[in-house]
């Protein structure tokens, strides 16, 4: 069989990133340094990886897109991308939601976890809001993806429970200060989503035939985009 190319896209959150896997491998990875690089930078970052790795685009043999939930705007940037990149060489996309690739790539640091760690990959959804789930160390999902409001009582039946909580992701870090002083509950700060975490599961994927159909395909936004007329000034 053939190596597998597989180009991973990720701009769900304010971070833009791409990486290119061989055989589910991450050969290379290119990260924006700035956030909300994602239509400036996205197409630049994906001619820069295949130099890097010496490969052309008619090498490829999937793309892979972080789906959602996240970024309205940096979704449909990046679905657009690989939508547009399947079109043209007539190869599979790939679709993976952004929570379970978080996960995937905070476990490969090799966290210590013990059967009463549960995990909570999260992403800023602006406020006390943010998009999560909930998952044990083993990878199993106990709430499925869902937008979570977060006061200083939600987890209060897991704690109950004897639970240790982990929270990672770009949602995390407001919550250092609220919760420093309950050692049952983890912050780790800067952790945040790169198209890397993708790899692994998006060739787990192409070996299952888990295609997406690329002329119906939508982001997973889990709420609907919401437009905000401007405040009016005061001196008009």
């Amino acid at each position: 069989m053939s190596d597998i190319y597989i180009l991973s896209i990720e701009t769900a959150t304010p971070l833009c990133s791409v990486s290119l896997a061989k055989n589910g491998v991450t050969l290379h990875e290119i990260v924006g340094e700035e956030a909300n690089m994602h239509a400036s930078s996205l197409t630049l970052f994906i001619e820069s990886l295949l130099q890097e790795t010496s490969l052309t685009m008619n090498d490829l043999s999937a793309v892979a897109v972080s789906k959602g939930p996240g970024s309205y705007t940096g979704l449909r940037i990046g679905v657009s991308a690989a939508k547009g990149l399947c079109y043209a060489l007539d190869i599979p996309m790939i679709a993976n939601n952004t929570l379970d690739a978080m996960y995937r790539g905070f476990m490969a640091g090799s966290p210590q976890v013990s059967d009463k760690t549960l995990l909570l990959p999260m992403i800023d959804a602006r406020r006390q809001e943010v998009y999560t789930q909930v998952l044990t160390g083993e990878g199993q999902i106990i709430e499925s993806t869902k937008a979570l409001i977060v006061d200083a009582g939600i987890f209060d039946s897991y704690l109950a429970d004897g639970h240790h909580l982990i929270f990672f992701g770009s949602g995390a870090d407001k919550f250092d200060e609220q919760f420093k002083e309950n050692a049952s509950i983890q912050v780790a700060l800067g952790f945040d989503a790169k198209a890397s975490f993708q790899d692994a599961l998006a060739y787990e994927k192409f070996q299952a035939g888990d295609f997406e159909d690329v002329a119906y395909f939508e982001p997973y936004y889990l709420k609907d985009f919401m437009v905000t007329a401007p405040k009016k000034s005061p001196l008009l």
